[in-house]
């Protein structure tokens, strides 16, 4: 039977999908890449295959799941199956180097970014010659849910930092990025959903509390940060739609990006800077959607939530590559 493959390796996310599929009585299974055995000399089952394999699998014990996807992934493809998020956006899901890139090459701006694969005392030499007073951001190349993101009010509070981190601190991938702090005018970044490579809508993220923003329920949240001297400010819905949505010109670039990136689904999260001018800083390709923001904004368990608008465009998807088999 043709169906949709949710292929993954954390089933904590996905009930408000399972919910969005039967609601609109999609046939659908769950391949689970935390492990498997594959035989490459049989043909994959018939269907689309959604791919939402994460940056963060390393995690939760998975250390080896997104190499393991991409090998299905080009077994897939060489079979001819449709794979919603294929092997480029999976690329772009473990890197950020290549995100930005990616983002640079049609004309996005990023944040300033340093890589640096090295010892520690490497990461602060780069972050004196690059950054020095400071602020400056710390993360992983290869995260997800923002975890391990620092933000150290100077580059001496990072070398503190490091003179007291564990020996296995160092990202899954070896890779460090030093990023500029971008103070936003307001404490928000702002989160774009796109589904089938169109705008759905987007989530103010209130940061006071952290960098972990994983809209997903079963997310935990870390703590916030506050320039010495500052008060934080006052506590605001975490996860906000937006009802006006973001400007014309910047979704049609985002879009004209991920068309060219080769990305169906995601999450484009940006900051603006001072002067209101948006900088991208991560493409979430397994992206996804709080549940209490879209229950506020009237769009829970419509086809315009984020689990609605995706599992229409799978089922669209799964019609069309029925009607090709045929």
């Amino acid at each position: 039977m043709s169906r949709i493959h949710v292929i993954h390796e954390n089933p904590a996310w996905l009930p408000p999908l399972a919910e969005a599929f039967d609601r609109a009585g999609l046939p659908w299974a769950e391949l689970d890449l935390s492990r498997g055995t594959f035989d490459l000399a049989s043909a994959p089952p018939e269907g689309v295959f959604y791919n939402r394999m994460s940056a963060s699998s390393h995690t939760r014990g998975h250390r080896y799941s997104a190499e393991l996807t991409a090998g299905v992934l080009a077994w897939l493809t060489r079979h001819g199956r449709r794979v919603v998020n294929g092997p480029r956006a999976l690329d772009l899901e473990i890197s950020k180097v290549r995100q930005y890139a990616a983002l640079e090459a049609v004309g996005l701006p990023v944040p300033r970014t340093v890589m640096v694969q090295d010892a520690p005392q490497a990461v602060v030499e780069a972050a004196r010659r690059h950054f020095a007073p400071g602020p400056v951001i710390l993360k992983p190349n290869r995260g997800g849910k923002g975890l391990g993101v620092r933000l150290f009010p100077s580059t001496e509070a990072l070398a503190a930092y490091f003179e007291a981190a564990p020996a296995d601190e160092a990202p899954v991938d070896g890779i460090w990025l030093l990023q500029d702090y971008v103070r936003a005018p307001r404490p928000v970044i702002t989160r774009a959903e796109f589904v089938g490579g169109r705008f759905v809508y987007a989530v103010e993220v209130d940061t006071t509390a952290g960098f972990e923003l994983c809209p997903a329920d079963v997310c935990a949240v870390g703590d916030a940060f506050c320039p010495a001297g500052e008060q934080p400010p006052a506590p605001a819905p975490r996860f906000t739609i937006l009802p006006d949505g973001i400007e014309a010109p910047l979704r049609g670039r985002l879009e004209a990006f991920l068309a060219t990136a080769g990305v169906d689904v995601a999450g484009v999260e940006f900051i603006r800077n001072a002067e209101g001018n948006p900088l991208v800083y991560d493409v979430n390709t397994n992206t996804n959607y709080n549940a209490g923001a879209e229950e506020v904004a009237g769009l829970a368990g419509t086809p315009r939530s984020g689990p609605g608008a995706l599992a229409a465009y799978l089922g669209q998807e799964l019609g069309r590559a029925a009607r090709l088999a045929a």
